[in-house]
């Protein structure tokens, strides 16, 4: 019993370490000058000068030009200067601790439940939200998991009080998962463990048809009657939502995309997409983007290029697609790596400042953001970072200054905290 009691105390002390206070709103200009600009949308400016005043940025050029420099100056000669980096479907500051069900809100009851809101259940105060500051990821798509059409997601900025505070864009898209068309082995059920095609693929199919086809007569026919599930729908159908849809290989991706778009589905973004590479004029065609999966991942099949999963998003880009990066299958503690998945694209050939596109501007394009986030242009939010070095090397990687919405934010989490502690034990020895 003493035992169980010592297990709930040390989990409710980690619970209880309350996140970084969060700044409050900007009240003074503020000038960041001589760091390189990398400004999200493939350009970069050598020795720039940004000024932001009420959370946007009101000047973005060179130091050279002869301006008078506004608010508080920050040198940041040698550094280089970002937009936020964005993190799309993942659960950040849904789940906590895997092991405590209390912290774990990613995933409700039901197979179609697309009138489940991820927002109202978002940690503001979440350690592993904290946690993605100091490498730049500043803002994510906050996404419940789970089932087959797993619910709402919405969009949230990484420092805040409470959901309230922290939503940029609420309720933005359904997710759906669609069916494998192939399946291992219940090795449980004695069954072979090796791959082999999905017997109930076609019935799976067919139930997200009748469920789509149900969403769309519930939508003309508007009846008195409130059924969540189908009213939660007409988002995606009228264009205001986007569907996301989690799918792989070519067979999949092809029934995903043909279903959702003869549905009368407006905006459909494919979410891993392993297979795109080999379909670009179908997803073209249908004016599909891509979050295509973490680059430090193995390849899908033996016969695959052993460098498939690094320069997919290359190949993809190259094709003409429109395309960001996602990290399915990664923990959220792992999210922070996001920069460091595009600086591998970097390393298969792709121009930088086209793989930092695939973490900023390219994503808050696909997310629907762009007119607020994403890229270093006058008008839009100062949400933005200065780093020592290359941000998309983790030996470059070292945050200086981080602002969003104009307000600077602290950097402290409680994984710096204890960094600093036992830096000081262990000094000199």
């Amino acid at each position: 019993m003493r035992s169980i009691t010592l297990i709930f105390t040390v989990l409710w002390g980690c619970l209880a370490m309350a996140q970084q206070t969060p700044a409050g709103p900007q009240t003074q200009a503020i000038t960041i000058e001589g760091a390189t600009a990398h400004l999200g949308n493939g350009e970069v400016i050598e020795n720039s000068l940004l000024m932001f005043s009420a959370g946007k940025l009101t000047y973005v050029g060179s130091a050279d030009n002869e301006i008078a420099r506004q608010g508080k100056v920050i040198d940041a000669s040698g550094k280089h200067v970002y937009p936020g980096f964005i993190a799309p479907a993942k659960s950040l500051g849904l789940i906590e601790i895997n092991a405590v069900r209390a912290t774990n809100d990613q995933d409700e009851i039901g197979d179609l439940i697309p009138h489940v809101r991820s927002l109202i259940a978002y940690n503001a105060e979440s350690q592993v939200v904290e946690s993605m500051r100091p490498n730049g990821v500043l803002i994510g798509q906050t996404t419940p998991l789970g089932g087959t059409i797993s619910g709402t997601s919405s969009i949230v900025q990484f420092d805040a009080w409470n959901w309230e505070d922290a939503a940029i864009k609420v309720d933005d898209g359904i997710h759906l998962h669609w069916p494998n068309s192939f399946r291992r082995g219940r090795w449980w059920l004695g069954e072979d463990p090796a791959y082999k095609p999905n017997k109930e693929y076609q019935k799976e199919v067919d139930e997200i048809k009748a469920f789509m086809a149900n969403s769309v007569a519930y939508g003309r026919a508007k009846p008195e009657a409130n059924n969540p599930a189908f009213a939660a729908m007409q988002g995606v159908l009228d264009g205001s939502k986007k569907a996301y849809v989690y799918a792989n290989l070519e067979r999949e991706i092809i029934d995903a995309v043909t279903t959702l778009k003869g549905a009368g589905v407006q905006h459909v973004v494919v979410v891993g997409g392993y297979d795109t590479h080999k379909i670009t004029d179908f997803i073209k065609k249908h004016e599909v983007a891509v979050l295509v999966q973490r680059t430090h991942s193995l390849p899908a099949r033996e016969d695959d290029d052993y460098d498939m999963p690094y320069k997919l998003p290359k190949l993809l880009a190259d094709a003409g697609v429109l395309v960001g990066l996602q990290n399915a299958g990664a923990s959220n503690f792992q999210t922070r790596n996001l920069p460091f998945y595009a600086g591998q694209v970097v390393g298969q050939g792709m121009d930088k400042e086209a793989a930092l596109q695939l973490i900023t501007g390219n994503t808050a394009e696909i997310l629907g953001i762009s007119n607020d986030y994403g890229t270093l242009e006058v008008g839009k939010s100062a949400t933005l970072f200065v780093s020592e070095g290359d941000a998309l090397d983790m030996r470059g990687n070292q945050l200086t200054h981080a602002f969003i919405d104009g307000r600077e934010i602290s950097l402290e989490t409680h994984q710096t905290e204890l960094w600093k502690r036992y830096m000081e034990k262990f000094e000199g020895k």
